[in-house]
């Protein structure tokens, strides 16, 4: 490779731009710098890689994971030090999700390096390093490319991202990106884990043995199932043994939640009776792809015993706390689902071990009639009450689509909706391990573009959608159309009810939602406001009836009032409450 930029033949990042449009990247999200302004000349001429301009580069990261989360891979590009450091919470973010995307930095020419040169985005130390070194913190892969190594670097980078699905960091000077390659086609990049044989044949004795002896079972399903691409393996699983499932609320929709076994979420405390005992009394736990999180499990208060059951991770499965490390988690749902058509060949009695045990079955919940979840009309007796938590996250629920992606933002939107049951086919993106607020609305303009086929729906609080409520307009500068659902509870209620319930710090400014949109540059919208259940219902079923036009509406809620899932937490476990330590 010679360092020289080329009008004409293949760079550096048009060779980038080709690796990652095999992985599936059509859209590159960030801000224009003056370091990455020729770099962002050769992304407009790119045949297959669609530049996308947000509001900041944090918006820019928020939108590549819900690029990622959908699409399978995400990417942003951003400048040097300013711009990357605004990113970085949302790579951090992607990391902790185990969301696949690649931030892409340009900066300083070789030459301003080699000099030392005090440039702008810099500390002044001629350190040009210093932020790679603090990303290297929050990806699983980097790299600083140069002339004789930039492609098996950009290589090296996406195949971590890949295998290990979370993002990958890239800086690049500006001359090395624009300097020309030797054009050429590589291969496909490698993805994912080989199984040992031999664990896996040890994992499948073990596993026979305890589903065997196991009474009842029950799956609880979480979002690595996603992320490692074993949604068909698991819905196998499912189909094979008819087992009554639950999931967690990052793993919401994972599964069909119309399905007759689909016992619901389970949160720990927090979950519905009846499926926090299915789950916690279950003879034998099936964890396909589970992270035990606080926000997830009620604060821990889930009552079985992560040590016991089946546990299948990424790459590592486990039975009763004997680990078959290389049995990647696609692999191990395959095994269970095989075991599972040769046990049912035997009689129950035959397949138990020990004394017989008073049978503890866990009935399946009955199918919901297609019409009960997608109908959303007039509802008797919902007058002119206040709109309450319960009441909006049941029209809420009831108003989503198969072909709605629903994007929760953290706190009361996301407690309140991920209790609900969606249709099949609708989707379901939150971010409640890393918990940033502002998340929901960049991710929905990225989750949007990976699939322009569905529509968006968005929900999230007054407060934190303040953080991010510019990305509306980019949003509307690349004509989506999607449902936003503006909370309106007066501040953080779910700080309030951890700590500082009248405090002023939980307090944010009052804004006129109503004109929001239109300021931010979007076209024709729909804006609309709901005090009431009855005006609640009207309001989504105009919203429903105009796919053509950014609807917003702002639902009014009591600044103390939260959802059902928090009051029954407070019920079970007094004693975790209070959502943090």
């Amino acid at each position: 490779m010679k360092p020289r930029s080329s009008k004409t033949g293949e760079t550096v990042i048009d060779h980038l731009l080709y690796r990652l449009s095999g992985v599936g990247v059509n859209h590159l999200f960030g801000v224009a710098g003056d370091y990455n302004l020729p770099v962002l000349d050769r992304v407009l001429a790119h045949p297959k890689v669609k530049w996308i301009g947000t509001a900041s580069e944090l918006g820019a990261a928020y939108a590549a994971d819900g690029y990622g989360r959908t699409r399978g891979f995400g990417a942003l590009l951003t400048t040097f030090g300013v711009g990357e450091l605004s990113a970085i919470n949302g790579v951090a973010g992607s990391y902790a999700e185990r969301v696949p995307l690649l931030h892409i930095v340009v900066g300083p020419t070789q030459a301003s390096e080699r000099a030392g040169l005090v440039v702008h985005h810099t500390m002044g130390d001629g350190d040009f390093d210093r932020f790679a070194r603090a990303h290297r913190q929050v990806v699983c892969a980097d790299a600083v490319l140069r002339p004789g190594n930039a492609l098996a670097e950009i290589d090296r980078v996406l195949a971590a991202c890949l295998n290990e699905s979370r993002p990958g960091y890239l800086r690049v000077p500006r001359d090395v990106a624009l300097a020309t390659v030797r054009s050429h086609r590589p291969p496909p990049l490698p993805r994912g884990w080989a199984a040992d044989p031999g664990s896996l044949e040890a994992f499948r004795a073990a596993a026979r043995a305890r589903l065997a002896a196991a009474d009842t079972v029950v799956v609880l399903a979480d979002f690595l199932v996603d992320r490692f691409k074993a949604r068909s393996e698991l819905a196998g699983l499912l189909r094979a043994g008819a087992f009554p499932h639950a999931v967690l609320a990052t793993g919401k929709t994972v599964v069909d939640e119309s399905a007759p076994g689909f016992l619901g979420l389970y949160a720990g405390a927090m979950s519905e009776k009846r499926v926090r005992l299915a789950v916690d009394r279950a003879d034998l736990l099936i964890r396909a792809g589970v992270l035990l999180a606080d926000m997830t499990t009620g604060k821990f208060t889930h009552r079985f015993d992560p040590a016991a059951g089946i546990d299948l991770g990424p790459t590592t499965a486990a039975v009763d706390g004997v680990a078959f490390p290389d049995v990647p988690l696609a692999a191990a749902l395959g095994v269970l689902t095989d075991l599972v058509g040769d046990l049912a060949m035997a009689p129950a009695r035959a397949r138990r071990r020990g004394p017989a045990a008073p049978a503890r079955r866990v009935p399946a919940l009955p199918a919901v009639a297609p019409g009960r979840i997608l109908a959303h009309g007039p509802r008797p007796y919902r007058s002119l009450r206040p709109l309450t938590q319960s009441s909006l996250w049941e029209a809420v629920g009831d108003a989503i689509r198969p072909g709605h992606t629903v994007v929760a933002d953290d706190g009361t939107s996301m407690l309140g909706i991920a209790d609900r049951r969606f249709p099949r086919g609708a989707r379901f993106i939150a971010q409640p391990m890393w918990a940033s607020i502002g998340y929901s609305l960049p991710a929905l303009l990225g989750a949007q573009l990976a699939d322009p086929s569905r529509r968006g729906v968005l929900i999230v609080g007054d407060g934190a959608a303040q953080l991010t409520a510019q990305e509306l307009g980019t949003i509307s500068r690349y004509r989506l159309k999607p449902i936003v659902i503006l909370v309106n509870n007066h501040g953080y209620t779910i700080e309030r009810i951890t700590h500082g319930l009248r405090a002023e710090y939980n307090d944010v400014a009052r804004w006129r939602w109503g004109k929001v949109p239109a300021a931010l540059g979007v076209s024709h919208p729909l804006v609309l406001k709901a005090r009431s259940p009855a005006a609640l219902d009207r309001a989504l079923a105009r919203a429903a009836a105009t796919p053509h036009r950014l609807v917003l509406i702002e639902a009014v809620t009591g600044r103390y009032d939260v959802p059902p899932a928090l009051k029954r937490l407070a019920i079970n476990r007094p004693d975790r409450a209070r959502w943090v330590a």
